[in-house]
């Protein structure tokens, strides 16, 4: 009888039998791949995968296991052919195979992954999410919108996607590749799609490392369902630090993340916060101050829910993961765009065209595109060389303006000023050079006090 008692009363259960609850979806040849990255690198773990598209072949090339042609009776297996509405009619006609796929398995929670601009992803993403909701699963959208360099037509295609998915999931976190390129200013063509499949990962990971990790204060399904449910767009992001003031280190390094795209942290509604520390180097309670003056910055009226687990692999760092939501897509679509993009004068008409309603349409289309990439960005640029005068080799305002702003971003109005306000310091105070007068002497044998041999082209 006792050893019935103690087989009653054996909680010790193994981690292994316990199912994952929640479930990575790549949709289309974007999303796809992003999944492809996860399953293949491990690292976001506890999670089952599963591939949607309209493309078999696409999926045949896949080693992820699980897969759904999507429609093949209205595609036959061969793609949306860059057609939105044709994958949003191949995904409402597999309906009964989504559900089936999302819900079969005791899954709670969808991360669904997508490129925007592409056929399949676009058009049957949004399906895709909300068979999902109305399954009454946590849904969240994480999704991409093209470079600059993809063109307009995939650029306004994408945007159309992204107010289609955030009308079909709970809360949608966006990925803006522009942005990815002007933080990583360095990364190579070939590398630069790789970085934004990396760049979900991370959303992912974080994510459902806040669930499946556990902690001494510990988070879980419900915690994140507080967070994310109803929750419009979202953020996510993880900071490292190591050394003095490790833990401000690693809260800065979460709120420099591309996945913030702008938005103003302290405007969340929500907000989950995740510490991580190692056995090996424990926090201590003064540490948590930089935690205490970032919550403090938040506008009042937030709800507000922490935990703190423990990661081994950090070694002598600490990680933070932010999770924030309750942004309003108008407000991120504003604070997505460039910093730069300041002149409002900018002609945002770019085709001539005696219907009026085209001119309409044109205008609307180039408010869309401004609010995610800036109006500097509607217009095909003319890149000409800065050109610097000797005297301004060690000029720190001009020097300044150069470094801080992206030679994309980059124009020579600022620098004019400079010049212009120097010139007038220099009438008023004689004898100054005010950074405009030419440098006498010589430098490797020429002489440097003509106009001639006064401008030196530099290239950065």
């Amino acid at each position: 009888m006792q050893d019935d008692n103690n087989k009653l009363l054996d909680f010790d259960y193994d981690q292994s039998e316990m199912k994952p609850i929640i479930k990575v979806v790549g949709v289309g040849g974007g999303g796809g791949n992003a999944v492809e990255t996860m399953f293949a690198g491990g690292s976001v773990k506890d999670v089952t995968f599963l591939l949607c598209n309209t493309d078999m072949q696409a999926l045949r090339k896949s080693k992820v296991p699980n897969q759904l042609v999507l429609g093949p009776e209205i595609t036959r297996g061969l793609g949306a052919g860059n057609r939105p509405e044709r994958a949003q009619e191949a995904a409402e006609s597999s309906r009964e195979e989504i559900k089936e796929a999302l819900t079969s398995d005791g899954t709670q929670m969808v991360f669904l992954t997508a490129g925007m601009g592409g056929g399949t992803g676009t058009g049957a993403a949004p399906v895709i999410g909300r068979i999902a909701m109305d399954a009454g699963l946590l849904t969240v959208g994480i999704i991409t919108i093209p470079f600059l360099f993809e063109g307009r037509n995939k650029i306004l295609q994408a945007l159309r996607g992204v107010k289609e998915m955030r009308e079909n999931v709970d809360a949608l976190l966006v990925v803006n590749n522009e942005r990815l390129r002007n933080i990583y200013q360095d990364l190579r063509l070939d590398n630069a799609f790789d970085k934004a499949d990396e760049t979900l990962t991370n959303a992912a990971r974080g994510i459902s490392d806040m669930i499946t990790r556990p902690g001494r204060i510990n988070l879980d399904f419900e915690d994140v369902k507080t967070t994310l449910k109803n929750g419009g767009v979202a953020i996510i992001s993880t900071g490292y630090g190591e050394g003095e003031n490790r833990m401000q280190k690693a809260i800065d390094e979460a709120l420099n993340s591309p996945l913030l795209n702008n938005n103003n942290i302290y405007k969340a509604r929500k907000v989950l916060i995740n510490i991580y520390q190692s056995n090996e180097a424990p926090l201590i309670t003064e540490e948590l101050d930089p935690i205490n003056e970032f919550t403090n910055k938040i506008e009042t009226g937030f709800d507000n829910i922490w935990g703190l687990s423990t990661d081994d692999s950090l070694g002598q760092k600490v990680a933070v993961t932010v999770l924030a939501s309750g942004f309003d897509l108008d407000t991120t679509t504003k604070s997505i765009q460039s910093s730069s993009s300041t002149d409002k004068d900018n002609n945002l008409i770019n085709t001539l065209s005696s219907n009026n309603d085209d001119i309409s349409r044109i205008k609307e289309e180039n408010e869309l595109i401004s609010d995610y990439y800036g109006t500097d960005n509607l217009e095909r640029k003319i890149f000409k060389p800065t050109l610097l005068k000797i005297s301004e080799l060690d000029d720190e305002d001009i020097i300044g303006i150069m470094e801080e702003t992206p030679t994309l971003n980059r124009n020579n109005k600022p620098i004019e000023e400079v010049r212009s306000r120097k010139a007038a310091n220099a009438g008023k105070f004689p004898g100054t050079t005010g950074g405009n007068a030419m440098d006498t002497g010589s430098r490797n044998g020429r002489s440097e006090s003509s106009p001639g041999n006064s401008y030196q082209t530099i290239k950065f």
